[in-house]
């Protein structure tokens, strides 16, 4: 979480609140790999709608309705302090996805970062975090950690520099333009699958309370809040509890990092969304031993690592993400990207991955 706050009353920390031959597996490494051009547009009641990247239905640069929504990026698992041969120079790729930032047409008002902000959570990693996001126009940066800041020192450090304000071992909630954000933390109490854990479970049920169902939600926080692979533990073991207390809701977004590649799933009133890493990629799931660092061509590093863009329109309530690389496939900075035709079949079904 940010330790530079507005104090608007927008935004206050905690304020009341087929038949195309593709199988299932097919389907999840395509969703890994090819989700960077896809705009999710999250309707009243949670029912996803995609278009390619460009084609948004919520305006252009200018355009009225764009502009009185809400406009927002997430990054993930910079890892600073990392230098193995899966990328060398991670404050490069950092510094590459700030000044991608930079250069939106339409600025965002903030970043979201869903953790392992450092390698080893050692002051220096923080230290070079900071320096480069200091370079980023959107001046508020909101925080989760991951497991790699808090597995050194329980947090400690974290904690000090991000956790001002925050409830517990560092969750929160805030209310931005209609929209009820809520930061979780489930990296603490790590036994094979993430944890939120019984007092943060207990916070997050009273927070709700006051929302109105109709008020959209964007939930984030680094393991993923669905069960994507738990051999590798990819998943947070008690989220079913959490989601009991969103059900209510008629559109409910999450955002989590951890696994450094692209998957998305709707269910029910849920669209859930993990984002690339700014450092490195991982397999996808159950294509390799075990999850880690995979090391790619160093001309095609940049194509897997980036951003995602999200985008909150206020007279539909609705939420568009857009996954972007580093650099296209073509080795060209990345701007309007297109859809493999297998992906776009694929897009245009129910997207359930059971």
């Amino acid at each position: 979480m940010s330790s530079k706050r507005r104090t608007d009353d927008h935004d206050i920390l905690n304020e009341p609140k087929s038949n195309d031959g593709v199988d299932r597996r097919g389907f999840l490494k395509c969703m890994a790999w090819a989700g960077t051009g896809v705009v999710w547009t999250i309707a009243a009641g949670g029912i996803p709608e995609s278009s390619l990247f460009g084609q948004s239905k919520h305006g252009k640069k200018g355009d009225k309705k764009s502009a009185a929504g809400l406009h927002f990026v997430q990054i993930s698992d910079s890892h600073m302090g990392f230098n193995k041969p899966a990328n060398t120079d991670v404050s490069a790729t950092l510094q590459a996805t700030v000044d991608k930032i930079n250069a939106l047409e339409e600025q965002p008002e903030f970043i979201i970062h869903t953790g392992d902000l450092s390698h080893q959570s050692k002051a220096g990693e923080f230290d070079t975090m900071d320096q480069i996001l200091k370079a980023a126009r959107p001046k508020e940066v909101f925080y989760v950690p991951g497991e790699h800041d808090t597995s050194v020192d329980d947090g400690k450090q974290y904690l000090e520099r991000y956790g001002k304000n925050t409830k517990g071992r560092g969750w929160y909630s805030m209310n931005h333009k209609g929209v009820h954000f809520i930061g979780l933390v489930n990296v603490i109490q790590l036994e094979g699958m993430g944890q939120l854990g019984d007092e943060q479970l207990a916070w997050l049920q009273d927070d709700l309370k006051s929302v109105s169902a109709s008020t959209p939600v964007v939930v984030f926080a680094h393991i993923p809040l669905w069960t994507i692979y738990p051999d590798w533990g990819w998943g947070t073991k008690d989220s079913e509890q959490a989601f009991s207390y969103l059900k209510r809701f008629g559109s409910v977004t999450v955002l989590n990092g951890h696994i450094h590649q692209v998957m998305q799933k709707v269910e029910g009133n849920a669209t859930f969304h993990t984002a690339m890493s700014t450092a490195f990629p991982q397999p996808a799931p159950g294509t390799a031993p075990a999850p880690g660092p995979m090391k790619v061509p160093a001309d095609k590093l940049r194509t897997v690592l980036g951003l995602a863009d999200v985008h909150y329109v206020e007279n539909n309530h609705s939420l568009a993400v857009v996954d972007s690389p580093l650099v296209s496939a073509e080795g060209n900075p990345a701007s309007l990207l297109r859809e493999p035709s297998s992906l776009a079949r694929l897009l245009r079904r129910n997207l359930q991955i059971g």
